[in-house]
C-alpha cells in the first residue's frame, strides 16, 4: 500500500521573520507520491482491463455454450415433437385396432353363443337320434331273433329242398346271389355249375358263370323284361344241360 505523505503545518510568521524566507515544498516526496499514485492507477487499470477482458471472454464462452445448449434443446424438442406426433399416430392406430378387435371379439362372441345354441339343439337331436337308433337296434335284434328262429326252423326244409332240387342259393358280397347246380352232367353228377346274379340295380347283371354260357345275354334280356328270377334260374339250368349235351 502506498505511503501517504502528510504535509506539516507551515508557520508563515516564523518563516517571514527569517532573514531568507524559504518554504520547503518537498517536491521530491511529491513526485514520488505522484509517481506511486500513477503506478497504482495504472496497475488498477490493467487489472480492471484484464478482469473486464476475462469477464467478457467468460461471458462470450457462456453465451456460446448457452446458444449451443439452446440449439441442442431445440433440436431435442423438435425430435420429441416428431416422436410425439408419431406416438399420437400409433395411439390412433391402436385405438382403431382396439375398436376393430372389440368388434371382432363381439362378433366372435355372438357366433360362439349361436354355436352353443346350435350345439345344444344338436345335442337334443343327437339324443333323440340315439333313442331312435336304440329303439331301431332293439327292433332289429328282435327281428334278427325272429329271422334266426325262422331260419333254424326252415333250415332242415331248405336242406331237403336243395337236396331234392340239386340247387343251392346263397348271398355273397353285397347285393349278389350265387346259384350252384349239381346233377346236370349225367357223366359226373357231382360236377358243379354256377353263376352269380348282381341285383344291386334295377337292371340285373350276371358277372360270372361256370362254365361259360354263350346264350347268357339272351337269357339276361328275358330276365330284365320279365323280372322273374325263378324262371331265369330254371332257364340257366336248362342252358347248362344243353351245353353239356351238345358239348359232347
Amino acid at each position: 500500500m502506498a505511503k501517504v505523505l502528510r504535509v506539516p503545518k507551515v508557520d508563515l510568521q516564523a518563516i517571514l521573520a527569517q532573514p531568507n524566507p524559504h518554504i520547503d515544498l518537498r517536491l521530491d516526496a511529491y513526485e514520488t507520491s505522484t509517481r506511486n499514485f500513477l503506478n497504482a492507477v495504472s496497475n488498477y487499470t490493467q487489472r480492471a482491463v484484464a478482469e473486464i477482458t476475462n469477464r467478457k471472454n467468460a461471458y462470450a464462452a457462456e453465451k456460446k455454450r448457452l446458444a449451443e445448449k439452446t440449439q441442442q434443446i431445440e433440436a431435442e424438442t423438435n425430435q420429441c415433437k416428431l416422436k410425439e406426433i408419431e406416438l399420437i399416430a400409433v395411439l390412433d392406430r391402436e385405438q382403431e385396432e382396439k375398436k376393430e378387435s372389440e368388434a371382432s371379439v363381439a362378433a366372435f362372441r355372438r357366433q360362439l353363443n349361436s354355436l352353443k345354441e346350435k350345439c345344444a339343439s344338436l345335442d337334443v337331436e343327437i339324443e333323440q337320434h340315439r333313442i331312435v337308433a336304440a329303439n331301431l337296434m332293439r327292433e332289429r335284434k328282435r327281428e334278427q331273433s325272429i329271422l334266426h328262429a325262422h331260419a333254424s326252423r326252415a333250415l332242415p326244409e331248405l336242406t331237403a329242398c336243395e337236396a331234392t332240387l340239386k340247387c343251392a342259393i346263397e348271398g355273397i358280397d353285397k347285393d349278389k346271389i350265387l346259384v350252384r347246380f349239381t346233377h346236370v352232367d349225367p357223366a359226373d353228377l357231382d360236377r358243379e355249375f354256377s353263376f352269380v346274379v348282381d341285383v344291386s340295380s334295377r337292371t340285373y347283371k350276371v358277372p360270372t358263370t361256370t362254365p361259360f354260357l354263350p346264350n347268357l345275354p339272351i337269357l339276361l334280356d328275358e330276365l330284365n323284361e320279365s323280372r322273374d328270377i325263378y324262371a331265369f334260374i330254371r332257364r340257366v339250368r336248362a342252358a347248362f344241360r344243353d351245353l353239356v349235351t351238345h358239348g359232347r
